[in-house]
């Protein structure tokens, strides 16, 4: 580790970064969050501003609904157009990133061999989408095949290749879904690279930034997809389920609907529809038909959108975006180093390093792969079956018997830990977490996934 990265991790804030800031969250006594990635967490500051807007709502539900929600939704998009570099009337909120990559699939009209491209480590949910999509629309799909660890130029060249190819069978892809930082392993994607090409080629850039926001650094100007959305739950220490959805204004009129389609909606003329209107007071400020047809869409819980600016704010006073991003990746990337030390292990990275430029790293287990598949044959199980048998069973151990959790994942015919890296954790939590991964991989070896996993099967 280096002097700089010793002194960033130990020092920064006056110590308030890592155990010293835990008492700000409202964790249990004891348990140790080291999952940060999957669901997010905020601070008790930001639960008090929440529970807040929750106390507006039922104080005076029409009022608020109808007339104080818009001015602190506007409020909200403000401080995120100062922070993603972007006009506000391009940005509106929806509920999770799946939302959003569903919101423009959904919304774009495919011609007969047209293509949805994709990559292979695409999240789940989306890729889902994506074959909805092609089973009900003329949509085609396309997947760009790897196993990570790959280099970034490689990657990019793959994204250029398939576009080619597909283009030389007489196709034409519409739409290309990547990622800012993968969802599993945690890896980060040249999603900046992937969209030029796109942008040269004549793709719509759908980039999926789940784990954008807070996570990296960004700059959606610079940037310019067409399609951008991320979560705010999971690094921004915003409360679920909120994301944020930049839509530039070449590219507003191809959404012409939420998802569900609102009151919001605009149908296009017709003897049926024309008298449609939209029974919401009028805007207090100007605002787009995209704006407004995002402001509500049916009646849910939406105070997390509004506490976008003080999660902006708390996260100024313990030392601002450079400071948080830096640290969280610091610590991702020299944690998971020292894991795999005490492990015998190793990380997922390239040999350029560029997988781990993000707050989560992935950590190989100690864990003999022959010898997994013997006992798992012993106890009647599939050899298809073992892989997950074991990931669900450890998911299960780090809840029930250490209090903590950590992503566990079978991929390339190993098992690994996704660790993320987060203010309210510090090196000392990374080692405990490794002298957990040997107790449990020690167990095991001893088969005793093997009995609860023929139990549940």
């Amino acid at each position: 580790m280096t002097s700089d990265a010793k002194e960033l991790l130990q020092t920064k804030n006056g110590g308030r970064f890592g155990k010293a800031l835990r008492k700000e969250f409202l964790f249990e006594e004891g348990f140790r969050n080291l999952n940060h990635g999957s669901f997010g967490t905020y601070p008790r500051a930001i639960r008090d501003v929440f529970r807040s807007f929750q106390d507006a709502h039922e104080a005076q539900p029409d009022d608020f609904i109808r007339y104080q929600y818009p001015k602190h939704n506007d409020k909200a998009r403000q401080a995120l157009s100062k922070y993603l570099n972007v006009p506000t009337s391009e940005l509106v909120f929806v509920q999770n990133a799946t939302t959003g990559v569903n919101t423009v699939l959904r919304s774009l009209i495919f011609a007969p061999n047209e293509y949805i491209l994709y990559s292979a480590s695409i999240y789940g949910a989306c890729e889902k989408a994506v074959a909805y999509i092609t089973e009900t629309t003329p949509a085609k799909a396309a997947k760009i095949e790897y196993t990570f660890p790959v280099e970034d130029d490689w990657l990019v060249s793959a994204f250029a290749a398939k576009i080619d190819e597909i283009e030389k069978k007489g196709g034409k892809v519409k739409v290309a879904v990547f990622d800012t930082v993968v969802s599993m392993p945690g890896v980060r994607l040249p999603f900046e690279r992937i969209t030029q090409v796109c942008r040269e080629k004549g793709v719509l850039s759908l980039i999926d930034g789940a784990h954008g926001i807070g996570h990296v650094e960004l700059d959606l100007k610079a940037l310019d997809a067409d399609f951008f959305v991320s979560n705010c739950h999971k690094w921004l220490h915003v409360p679920r389920g909120c994301a944020i959805f930049h839509v530039p204004l070449r590219n507003q009129s191809i959404i012409r609907s939420t998802l569900p389609t609102s009151h919001g909606f605009i149908p296009s003329p017709s003897a049926q529809f024309s008298a449609s209107k939209n029974p919401l007071p009028p805007s207090n400020a100007p605002k787009s038909d995209f704006e407004l047809n995002f402001e509500f869409i049916g009646t849910i819980d939406a105070s997390s959108y509004l506490c976008v600016p003080a999660a902006l704010k708390w996260r100024e006073s313990i030392g601002g975006e450079d400071t948080i991003i830096r640290y969280n990746q610091t610590l991702a990337k020299h944690g998971a180093k020292r894991m795999a030390e005490i492990l015998g292990t190793n990380v997922l990275d390239n040999e350029t390093q560029t997988l781990t430029k993000c707050c989560m790293a992935n950590v190989a287990l100690p864990l003999d792969a022959k010898k997994m598949y013997e006992i798992g044959a012993r106890a009647g199980l599939e050899e298809g079956e073992i892989g997950i048998a074991i990931r669900d069973w450890m998911s299960r151990a780090w809840i029930d018997d250490y209090k903590t959790f950590m992503q566990s994942m079978f991929y390339a015919g190993r098992w690994w830990i996704r660790m993320s890296g987060q203010v309210y954790l510090e090196m000392e939590d990374f080692e405990w977490a490794a002298g957990v991964v040997k107790e449990v991989c020690a167990r095991a070896e001893k088969g005793e996934w093997a009995v609860k996993g023929k139990a549940r099967l």
